[in-house]
């Protein structure tokens, strides 16, 4: 689910090795945003808001807002 979304992470912030989703929440809207917290290496979480569009409307999912310096122990709440 997070692959196109770590993929514009990664450039952005210049991450490097495997990432790990650990978990998600969904919200529901106008679609559907994801919450992910993403594991990128030691101790280091990021927290990913994912959006995907309604089916009828036929986009990609998009990386909307992202949280980093988070714990393994942060909450991964609405952001």
């Amino acid at each position: 689910m997070a692959d196109p979304a770590i993929s514009k992470l990664r450039d952005a912030q210049r991450l490097h090795g495997p990432y790990f989703d650990i978990e998600y929440k969904t919200q529901l809207v106008a679609g559907m945003n994801y919450f992910i917290k993403v594991h990128v290496g030691n101790d280091e979480f990021f927290h990913l808001r994912v959006f995907k569009s309604l089916p009828h409307e036929n986009k990609p999912l998009s990386l909307t807002s992202y949280q980093s310096s988070k714990t393994q122990h942060d909450e991964l709440s609405y952001f």
